[in-house]
């Protein structure tokens, strides 16, 4: 049986590293866990995540709608986007969405995180790619973070932070450690004249690594196109930054179309 109270006290907790690291300020930021098909625990709007209580904390049904809230409190409006998320993969379990300085920083000058820089980055996140920008609280997030859902478990918002996804919430918070810990790395590198990124080779042996533990969640080691063909990874191609291509190229015929149909609009062919 669920213990929500415990729940509770774990997203409290899991706001304090995300505020204590300075992934979030003042009352950014936002957290859920799905503890029922149509039961959710998240952060409400208006308060620091660094400084919550259980008391705080909202549940909320599939729809967003306000199950139970202590008075003063209600939920975050942007858990439109965690519902997405959740409706899209029913292997998610907690969303973690947070404002991240380097991850954050990247999305602002729309440079996706697809550079293979280390091993650990590789094997756990794969690519990291931008989802277009759209206005809080709307359904754009939603729509925008909705074309990488099936094949990513971390995404940049363009000009807005990261959102992380996972089948924990410590997991899904984990990821968003490994996506700020990797565009520091990234940033500091080019300080230095530019990473020394690992060779393709390097690449797939990671991915097959993965592929060992037996990994949870959607990486391109298993649904990257290009890489079940043998063809250079995301990684390698960089068509993860604005469009995902590479990564949504194994999905319906009608997307397919829809994307080049952009391609030939943006050249004026």
């Amino acid at each position: 049986m669920v213990n929500e109270f415990e729940i509770k006290k774990q997203i409290c907790d899991i706001g304090k590293r995300i505020y204590n690291r300075g992934m979030v300020a003042n009352n950014d930021g936002n957290i859920s866990v799905k503890i029922s098909d149509n039961e959710f625990l998240c952060t409400p709007t208006g308060v620091s995540k660094g400084f919550m209580t259980p008391e705080y904390i909202c549940k909320v049904d599939a729809e967003g709608k306000v199950i139970q809230a202590n008075p003063g409190f209600k939920p975050s409006s942007e858990i439109k986007m965690h519902m997405r998320v959740y409706k899209e993969r029913p292997d998610v379990k907690s969303v973690v969405h947070a404002h991240p300085m380097y991850a954050t920083a990247f999305a602002i000058a729309g440079i996706p995180l697809t550079q293979p820089i280390m091993p650990e980055a590789v094997i756990a996140l794969g690519c990291v790619p931008i989802a277009k920008y759209g206005t809080p609280s709307t359904n754009e997030i939603p729509d925008a973070v909705s074309e990488y859902v099936q094949y990513f478990d971390a995404v940049l918002l363009e000009n807005h932070g990261a959102l992380t996804f996972s089948d924990s919430l410590l997991a899904a918070y984990n990821k968003m450690e490994s996506v700020e810990f990797y565009a520091q790395l990234l940033y500091l590198s080019r300080q230095l004249g530019g990473p020394k990124e690992l060779s393709d080779a390097q690449v797939q042996r990671l991915y097959e690594i993965r592929r060992q533990f037996g990994m949870t969640g959607k990486h391109p080691a298993n649904l990257c196109p290009n890489n079940k063909e043998g063809k250079p990874s995301c990684h390698n191609c960089g068509s993860c930054g604005g469009k995902g291509d590479c990564a949504t190229s194994g999905a319906t015929e009608d997307l397919i179309k829809n994307i080049t149909s952009k391609v030939i609009k943006e050249l004026g062919l």
